[in-house]
Order: structure tokens, then C-alpha cells, then sequence
């Protein structure tokens, strides 16, 4: 096994000053309190670069992050105390057909990653569709997803495909597209499970979704202009029994949030949650690992 880091107390010494400069005395916003922060400094493990990752699951101690050019990475995770304590990176699996072989790269744009029992689902933009997973990234079976998903001409580009994903008990699995689908409004999402629809109003691109209880889906917006370097990121609530829309926290840079590119979320306690960044390969951006809580009212 490899460790994440060379020395861990160190780097977790310097993630503490970090969260001091990033947020100063600021560490809520909204209904939405942050604990921790690590900034994940590396480019490969194995073969494979840790490169434009698109969302994380977490279950058992084990945290599994997605990269969209097929990579399911997977790490031992020690979370406690409302501290990231410990991350310790296990495999590398790239994301295989049913016969074994890896997905041809024009089908592993993969987006969205959610635990279904023991199993993984994982949405795809360009091929849209959401298919299941064992854990180690072999195809399992190809599902059914909502009609109005199944018209890759109703998508508003090729790359604004089934963005997230996450399974529900009551309302099965659930799916959208980073941007509402052409016959609908751009300042509106749809949430779909396979027969039924919820529609919100937009803040930005939709990024993730993560259940916050059982009728309820935490939804992760980013926008951002890459000219000023200015980034919003949004979280809201969707009640699945009556559609109401709860924004819970809005962070912006012009209110001295450092930002990036944050792609994935996942819950990894009662009210808390892991959320990821991309850094696009860029010198530019980082690969942040947020913990925050939802405080209820």
C-alpha cells in the first residue's frame, strides 16, 4: 500500500494553517459549516494520473474517487472528529466492459459516482446513460433511464451529459444533466428518476447530488469566469415530496472564499459530507478535499 502523503502529520499541520488562511475566521456560510480541508498534492498513482476527477462515494471506511477518463481510484479513509484524520490510497481500477475490456475512451467519460447496496453507479455524459459497476470498475448492466434522457439530441451539448447520480430506496436512482435539457429553460434543472421528473431553478451548472435524508437530494452548483478567476459555488436542498427549493449556502470569492473547481460530493455521516475539486491539470487550481456539515435548522 502507499500512503497519500509523505509525512501526514506534517502536511495535516500545514492543511490546518491552510483552512485558517482560506477561511480565516469565517467557516460557515449559510447552513453549511466547514470542518476540514486537505489539498491532495500528486498527479499518479500506479499507470494512472489523478486527473479531472468528477465525484467520490464513500462507504465503510473506504472512499472511491471517479476520474471522467474512466478511473476509479480508491482509498482507506479515517474520518473522525470532524477531521479528514487519514487518507491511504489502496488501487487503481480503470472502468471495464462485461467482457473485461477497458471502455474505449469515446464511452468513460464518467461523471457521477453513488453506492447502490454494495455496487456503484456511475452516469456518463457524451454516451449518455448510467450504468452499475462492481467495485473494482467492472460492468455489471446498463439501466433504464428516464425517456426524455434516452434523445442524445435533446442534450445541449455532447459534454453537458448526466453530470450525477445517486440511488434512493424510495425514488430508485436518480439523474440530471449538467445543464436542463434544450426543450426545457436554461434557468431551470430537472431531476429524474425513471418515470418521474422534479424541476428547481438554476444557480449555475450542476456539479453533484447526494441524498440529504431519505426525500431529500443536496444538490451541488458551480459557476465560474475564467477571466476574473471568480467562482460561485452553491448548495441547495429538493424536497422529492413537494419540489421545494432551499438554497443553503452560496460561496463566493468576492466574499474571500479561495474556491476551485469543486466536481463531487458524498456523505459520509449523519449530516456530513465529503466534497471534491478539479484541478484540470492546471498549475492554476488545486485537487481540495472539503469536509462539511449540513447544520439543520
Amino acid at each position: 500500500m502507499k500512503i497519500l502523503f509523505v509525512s501526514f502529520f506534517v502536511v495535516s499541520t500545514l492543511f490546518s494553517n491552510l483552512l485558517e488562511f482560506r477561511f480565516g475566521d469565517k467557516k460557515r456560510e449559510g447552513m453549511i459549516e466547514i470542518l476540514d480541508v486537505k489539498h491532495l498534492d500528486f498527479k499518479r498513482f500506479e499507470e494512472n494520473e489523478f486527473l479531472e476527477l468528477s465525484d467520490l462515494a464513500y462507504k465503510d471506511g473506504t472512499l472511491y474517487i471517479l476520474s471522467d477518463k474512466g478511473v476509479l481510484f480508491s482509498f482507506d479513509a479515517d474520518i473522525n472528529n470532524d477531521q479528514i484524520q487519514r487518507l491511504q490510497f489502496l488501487k487503481t481500477n480503470k472502468l471495464r466492459d462485461k467482457k473485461g475490456k477497458e471502455l474505449k475512451v469515446s464511452k468513460s467519460d464518467a461523471e457521477g459516482l453513488s453506492f447502490l447496496g454494495n455496487e456503484l453507479l456511475i452516469s456518463f455524459e457524451r454516451k449518455h446513460r448510467v450504468e452499475l459497476f462492481s467495485i473494482d470498475g467492472q460492468k455489471l448492466k446498463k439501466l433504464v433511464i428516464h425517456k426524455e434522457l434516452q434523445d442524445k439530441k435533446a442534450y445541449r451539448k455532447k459534454n453537458k451529459g448526466l453530470e450525477a447520480v445517486v440511488y434512493s430506496k424510495t425514488y430508485g436512482v436518480l439523474t440530471l444533466p449538467e445543464l436542463s435539457l434544450n426543450i426545457y429553460p436554461r434557468k431551470t434543472h430537472l431531476l429524474y428518476s425513471k418515470d418521474h421528473t422534479w424541476e428547481f431553478p438554476a444557480s449555475g451548472n450542476v456539479s453533484s447530488i447526494e441524498m440529504l435524508d431519505e426525500h431529500s437530494v443536496l444538490v451541488l452548483e458551480k459557476q465560474a469566469n475564467f477571466f476574473s478567476r471568480r467562482w460561485i459555488i452553491t448548495l441547495s436542498s429538493l424536497n422529492l415530496i413537494n419540489s421545494q427549493h432551499k438554497i443553503l449556502a452560496e460561496f463566493d470569492t468576492r466574499d474571500g472564499w479561495n474556491l476551485d473547481n469543486f466536481e463531487g460530493l458524498s456523505k459520509v455521516g449523519e449530516n456530513s459530507y465529503l466534497m471534491i475539486s478539479d484541478d484540470n491539470d492546471s498549475f492554476f487550481q488545486k485537487t481540495l478535499l472539503v469536509l462539511f456539515r449540513v447544520v439543520k435548522d
